[in-house]
Order: structure tokens, then sequence, then C-alpha cells
């Protein structure tokens, strides 16, 4: 079998902890791998100087993961369709708002027999209120499989080795065998589960739940009022997955995709900073950004609005007044004080 080339297709705090592990197993596994890991960085200056240069001079992302040293293999390149055209593994760890546009460009270069994988948690809408998954976006432009990596994974403390869980998503074993491969370390545990989807799902419907999470916190209520949050955000998320996902696996959500990824996102996520920063205060979503993550997105308001989007289309939205309340929560078209009465008037059964 010849040696497999890798390019990750971003480079934030999540892209470039997810290099740190890829640049080190190419590596440990130089019989499977090639040494040299092409990670895509939109070109951005940082103190008079180009990111890239700075970070294939350091070995830091001194921007988005401070602190943490990228392998000397692992290769900074602003030229998206140079990092991408020889690979075998396509990594896809960006905004899923920029996934379209990204694959677009792509297209006409990559291999016919690259495999994708997408650890991006988010989903696109159509006007009809259908909802397409990121990997079947990455798979339609691109015509190759894309596989999914979901998990419990906060960047820093992956990137800090502290030891947590994923899990990825694959069509067939051989996939899973060869991901397993590119992605386990001894303190990042992958489980390889067939149900693509729900996975997926899991991955951008939690960050939604997380929000709701900090609007409690920025309340200054206690435990007991987020762990009704997280039950009542899981139902709604199991809900959804039976409504919308053909073949949704209930066993699935117990896998570190979904309950534990809905857990730590909700005590230390962004998206849980959010919510608590838009109770205390009354600035933008967009203002908000770039005051806290230096000019990387929240993932969860713009979910919560294709969510919005979808139940609307399909006159749903009382059957999930935990993702409507956020939403209207976060356009500013409720008080977050009302919060709680979603809470407490939520259907025992949806």
């Amino acid at each position: 079998m010849s040696k497999k080339s890798v390019c990750i297709v971003g480079s934030g705090n999540w892209g470039s902890a997810i290099a740190k592990i890829i640049g080190e197993n190419v590596t440990q596994h130089s019989e499977m791998f090639e040494s040299r890991v092409n990670m895509y960085m939109y070109e951005e200056t940082f103190e008079g100087q180009k990111l890239t240069e700075v970070v294939n001079r350091e070995h830091e992302n001194v921007k988005y993961l401070p602190g943490i040293k990228l392998p000397e293999n692992v290769v900074a390149i602003p030229d998206l369709v140079e990092a991408s055209k020889n690979a075998d593994l396509l990594i896809f760890v960006m905004p899923h708002q920029f996934v379209r546009g990204t694959c677009k460009t792509m297209q006409e270069h990559i291999k016919d027999s690259a495999l994708a994988v997408s650890l991006i948690k988010g989903f696109d809408t159509a006007a009809d209120g259908s909802f397409l998954m990121i990997s079947k976006m990455i798979e339609d432009i691109l015509s190759i499989d894309c596989c999914v990596l979901m998990g419990a994974n906060l960047a820093p403390e992956v990137a800090e080795e502290q030891f947590c869980e994923t899990t990825i998503g694959c069509k067939t074993e051989e996939q899973g065998e060869l991901l397993k491969s590119l992605f386990e370390k001894p303190y990042f545990r992958c489980s390889v589960v067939m149900d693509i989807p729900t996975i997926e799902m899991c991955g951008a419907l939690k960050n939604v739940v997380a929000i709701g999470a900090g609007i409690v916190d920025g309340m200054g209520l206690g435990h007991n009022t987020k762990a009704a949050v997280l039950r009542l955000g899981l139902m709604e998320m199991v809900a959804f997955g039976e409504h919308f996902i053909d073949g949704c696996k209930e066993e699935t959500f117990f896998e570190s995709c979904g309950v534990a990824d809905l857990v730590a996102t909700c005590h230390g996520g962004r998206n849980r900073l959010l919510g608590e920063t838009v109770v205390k205060s009354d600035k933008t979503i967009r203002q908000l950004e770039k005051e806290i993550l230096r000019g990387q997105s929240f993932q969860g308001p713009l979910v919560a609005k294709d969510i919005f989007k979808v139940l609307s289309q399909k006159n749903m939205l009382e059957r999930f007044p935990l993702f409507t309340a956020i939403y209207r929560i976060c356009v500013r078209e409720m008080d977050p004080k009302d919060f709680i009465n979603c809470l407490r008037h939520h259907p025992e059964h949806l």
C-alpha cells in the first residue's frame, strides 16, 4: 500500500490541536503516511508579519493556540489548492459557513481517490426548510467519501494532552482502521461508529444547548438548573434526530459525540461563554465575536438560526421550545430572564 499524504483544511485552535496529533501520528506510522502534513491557513497579519511565516518559523499557532508547539512536519500554506492538490486525506476543520466556498475552490484540483474527514460542527439549510449535513456537502461538491470526527474535545485540553474520547463516523471498517491510526493517541481515545449522520448532528446541536447552559450561568443560577438544560436539550437533540435523520441510532447519543460532548461544551466551551455574555451584555453576537474570539466564530448561534429556519418551515417550533428560545435570545427577540419559563413549561414528551 502506498503511503498516504494528509492535508488539514483549516487552522484555528481546533485545527491546530488536531494538527499536533496528526503531525505526530504520521511520523509514528511512517509505513502508512507521508511525513509532511500540509495545513491550509487563511493568511492574516500578526504583529506586522504573515501568520503562516510565523507559524512555520516558531512551529506554533501564536494567534489561535498560543503556547502549544506543533510538530515541525506540519507546514502552514496560505494557498488552498497548493496545500490540498496531492492529498489522499483531507481533514476539514473550519467554520461551517465557509465550507461550500472552500470546496468549490478545491473541486477541480484534488485526487479522485481522496478521502475527506469533517470535524465541522454545523449544517447548511435551504429555503424550503431542508438541511444538508456538512459531510454530505463535501461529498456532493468534491465527489469523494467523507467521514466525520466529533466528541468531547475542547481544543486547549486536547492540545495539553489531557485524556479524552472522540467518535469517528465511517462507512467501512477499512476507513475506520485508517483514521484510527491517523487520530488515536494514548490521551485521545477513538471509537469507530457506522452512523455518520447522527454523529454529525450531535456535534452541531450540542453547541445550541451550550448557549442555554451559559444563559443559566449568566443569570447566576446553579448546577441543578444547568442539569435541567442538559437533560431537556438532550431530549430535543434525540427528537430532532429521530424526526430528521433516516436510520438515527439511539445508542449513538451515548458515544463521546453525544452526551459527553454535550456535558463538556455546556461546562467549558466557547458557546457556553457566549450564553453567559449575552445575559450580561447588550452587544450583538458579531461584536462579542470580535471581543472574545479574536476573529473566530461562535458556531452555536449560526446552528440555532438554521434549526429555527427548519422548524419554522415544518411548523414544529412548539415541539422544540429550548432550541427556539435560545435562538430568540441570541437575536434579542426574547429576554434571557424568560428562559426559565421555557424550562418550567417544557413538555415531557416530544
